[in-house]
């Protein structure tokens, strides 16, 4: 017997496009919830493919424990197809899910939660389970405003507060090559001094990876969508700077320790480097740390190792 209770309080968008039966593994997560949304609204951005259209004429007509209401729009992007699906809600927390994710049951229940007792927590998510090409955990990590100015530390799904939505203005639809969210929850953040977005410490959220992914693909992009987020932000940034430039350098030294540790291990288990670790060695990176990495693995490790 299905025990979920179901809360007035909450209500689902799921963004859709061309996603075929992916759609139908993202609704049946909210209907697992153990504290279930009181509606889903579904966001079609202009799908073209017929077996996506056949699959949302079908959740359309079929019946479902959780009322669902497909809302159509012509393409304009998933950040337009958030701000239409909340702007259609109701209830004063939102749910964002891409229709390709999906949730584990309690990811409403303990996000849900973490609003209730934090009224300056304007958003919450968990950390994720990666699945498709990449098995893995990702532990974001939530903050503050400083948090994020140096990275996004939270996932694109998440539960909010709407009225902090209509605050800072939703989502940006000019913003069509990725980073939308990162610069959503800059602006979250912006609407009060104390405001934080909380990070739920359980993998709750199954997020599906492929090389193609918008995600992905954002990356060869990363330097000017960061541009046009510091830009946007500048007021954030120059008030923080110290903040945002000590975020970066702790990723920068995080990595070089990566490679440092994995170099160190090729070297004593006498297995051949790359070539990118073998270049690394004879030209280290100057005024990065690079310099002093290669020094500690020469000193520890003879040279005809």
């Amino acid at each position: 017997m299905n025990t979920a209770q179901q809360s007035a309080a909450v209500e689902a968008v799921v963004t859709s496009y061309n996603q075929g039966p992916l759609i139908l593994e993202a609704l049946d997560s909210l209907y697992r919830q153990t504290v279930r949304p009181a509606r889903i609204l579904l966001v079609d951005d202009g799908s073209t493919d017929p077996a996506s259209l056949a699959i949302l004429a079908g959740i359309e007509a079929g019946p479902a424990p959780v009322p669902v209401q497909v809302i159509r729009r012509s393409n304009g992007g998933v950040s337009a197809a958030r701000n239409t699906g909340i702007r259609a809600a109701r209830a004063s927390l939102v749910l964002v899910l891409d229709g390709d994710d999906r949730l584990r049951p309690a990811f409403l229940e303990k996000t849900s939660a973490l609003l209730a007792a934090r009224p300056a927590m304007t958003a919450a998510s968990s950390w994720m389970h990666t699945f498709g090409v990449l098995d893995a955990v990702v532990r974001p990590s939530g903050g503050g405003l400083t948090a994020f100015l140096s990275r996004n530390s939270c996932p694109a799904t998440h539960l909010l507060r709407r009225s902090a939505w209509e605050q800072c203005g939703g989502y940006d639809e000019t913003m069509r090559s990725g980073f939308e969210d990162w610069e959503f929850f800059l602006r979250l953040l912006e609407t009060r001094p104390d405001a934080q977005i909380g990070i739920v410490p359980e993998p709750l959220l199954e997020y599906r990876t492929a090389p193609a992914s918008s995600n992905i693909q954002s990356m060869d992009k990363r330097l000017s969508l960061m541009r046009f987020i510091i830009e946007k932000h500048l007021p954030s940034y120059q008030a923080h700077l110290a903040d945002a430039l000590l975020g970066l350098e702790a990723a920068s030294i995080q990595r070089l320790s990566g490679w440092e540790a994995e170099i160190r291990q090729s070297l004593q288990d006498r297995q051949p480097l790359s070539d990118a670790s073998r270049d690394f060695l004879a030209h280290p990176s100057y005024g990065d740390g690079g310099m002093a990495a290669a020094v500690r693995l020469r000193s520890e490790i003879p040279d005809n190792a």
